[in-house]
């Protein structure tokens, strides 16, 4: 691949993110300018450029790069399923057993989108899901599937004062959820927001998605009162639409 002779800017940072996505996290500015004949200059402008706009991120080193929430954004929106009736039944019989809202979510590029939101309560900080995934009760189960999470997390960000960002104790989060099968966010993600979330399993037992339940902060306990039901309606879900 040879776009930096001649290449322009734009040709030059779509390059970079090909270039990114087939070496994997961790490639470095000095690999990546070398790969495609750019001077090292012209690499770190492009490179801090596509970082500042979310394009890619910055590993936890700071010496490396992998690629950011908006490029997972957008695969995810192409990878998203599409809900059979049958699956669309089931959240309806959920929600009409609970006053709390009842969201499902899909894990698509390492990232969270919703595939399909409550229309009685809409979900409050969508913008944020994708995009700190330790701060939701979606996201922290996501991480709990993966053995690098941290790559995904390299730079917790404090979105309220009860948002986690250390990763000792986001590691001690993620060993709790694998351990009890479920997630829980109280006011991390948005101030006053509690949420549960729950692992729909597709083919060969892989973690496709959640099945989040959502409510005030202050009604955590009446949340985790649904426990079981929710694990139930999470097990009906995987077959029906992975």
């Amino acid at each position: 691949m040879n776009h930096g002779r001649g290449g322009g800017a734009v040709a030059n940072s779509i390059a970079i993110l090909e270039t990114v996505a087939e070496c994997g996290v961790g490639v470095t500015a000095k690999e990546i300018a070398q790969r495609l004949e750019l001077s090292p200059a012209t690499a770190y402008r492009l490179l801090n450029t596509l970082v500042a706009d979310e394009y890619l991120i910055r590993t936890a080193d700071l010496r490396g790069f992998g690629l950011g929430v908006r490029l997972r954004g957008l695969a995810a929106a192409l990878n998203s399923p599409t809900l059979p009736s049958a699956a669309r039944e089931q959240l309806a019989e959920f929600r009409g057993s609970t006053r709390f809202a009842v969201h499902l979510m899909g894990f698509r590029a390492a990232t969270v989108v919703v595939v399909g939101g409550d229309p009685d309560n809409p979900v409050r900080g969508e913008r944020e899901l994708g995009r700190n995934l330790h701060a939701s009760a979606a996201g922290k189960l996501l991480l709990a599937t993966r053995t690098q999470w941290r790559e995904l997390v390299p730079a917790p960000v404090r979105l309220t004062d009860r948002t986690v960002v250390e990763h000792s104790a986001l590691a001690d989060e993620i060993r709790t959820i694998r351990r009890s099968g479920y997630a829980r966010s109280v006011g991390e993600l948005v101030p006053g927001l509690a949420c549960l979330a729950y692992p729909i399993h597709g083919e060969n037992g892989v973690v496709e998605g959640a099945l989040c339940l959502a409510g005030p902060s202050n009604r955590i306990d009446a949340l985790e009162d649904h426990d079981e039901p929710a694990r139930r309606y999470a097990a009906r879900l995987g077959p029906l639409i992975y």
